[in-house]
């Protein structure tokens, strides 16, 4: 199928775009438009107005500093593959990126765009999620303001952002040269939807302990080390004990759903441990 109908303009300035959508409540932004184009083709979505946020050179910078690493919304996946941007998580984003979809879709789509759709099957929901990241969003007023990506993401396909604000940066803190991070998700084949994903991140030098299972339906449900570090690792030893921790955390799902689901998180927690 082809698109309905819509005008196309690419402003140069956040500001510039955050106007446009206050003046026109029906426009999308697009970026890298790996799920905005499907929908459009589809004509799931029939928006008269496309707003091209690529020009704007901001969206599209790396700002480092001791403690975080903030990259820009329209950045892509390969370029994070790539490691084109600072590694705040020893290396854990590129190896997240590098698992999403095929390198032709990495090539386009950005970690913005990705984390604005919210599909509860993304990468970068999930393993953002567990590095305590947070969202940077600029509205007409021009004052940015931060959300963590737990609280940004509501549920599926529904983020805590206005119609005239845009998505500016991820800002990523840094992990100890300690720290250890674990990824799983488990998918029919390559390049497909992540039926369940499990990330695990250890820093023991920042007493951070947090573990995630994603790929619900909904937002991801967050395991946090106030049981202890050693214990809720090891909780994932066995499949019994995963399942009553992620029923207590709130995961649900049916028998199978339940059983991928702690296969994931156990496989994340095997990673970190080096197992």
């Amino acid at each position: 199928m082809k698109s309905a109908a819509f005008d196309y303009v690419r402003p140069r300035s956040v500001a510039e775009a955050c106007d446009l959508l206050a003046e026109n409540a029906d426009a999308k932004v697009v970026a890298g438009g790996q799920s905005l184009g499907p929908m459009l083709n589809l004509r799931l979505a029939q928006p008269p107005l496309l707003i091209d946020i690529t020009r704007i050179a901001e969206l599209g910078r790396i700002a480092e500093t001791d403690g975080a690493v903030t990259i820009g919304a329209t950045v892509t996946h390969a370029a994070i593959e790539d490691q084109k941007i600072g590694a705040p998580a020893n290396g854990f984003l590129a190896r997240v990126a590098s698992g999403i979809a095929y390198r032709a879709v990495r090539t386009r789509g950005t970690i913005g765009g990705s984390l604005v759709h919210a599909d509860p099957a993304a990468d970068w929901v999930s393993s953002l999620t567990a590095l305590g990241a947070e969202i940077l969003v600029v509205g007409p007023g021009g004052t940015p303001r931060r959300v963590s990506v737990a609280d940004f993401v509501r549920g599926a396909m529904d983020v805590a952002i206005e119609h005239d604000e845009i998505v500016t940066g991820v800002h990523v803190p840094r992990l100890s040269a300690t720290a250890r991070c674990g990824y799983h998700k488990i998918c029919r084949k390559t390049g497909e939807f992540a039926e369940a994903i499990g990330v695990a991140v250890f820093d023991p030098d920042r007493g951070l302990c947090r573990v995630v299972a994603g790929a619900g339906g909904g937002r991801p449900v967050v395991i946090d080390g106030a049981r202890g570090t050693d214990r809720l690792l090891a909780t994932f030893d066995d499949p019994r004990s995963g399942r009553e921790c992620l029923d207590e955390a709130g995961v649900t799902g049916d028998d199978y759903q339940m059983q991928i689901h702690v296969a994931a998180v156990q496989r994340a927690v095997q990673e970190l441990r080096g197992r």
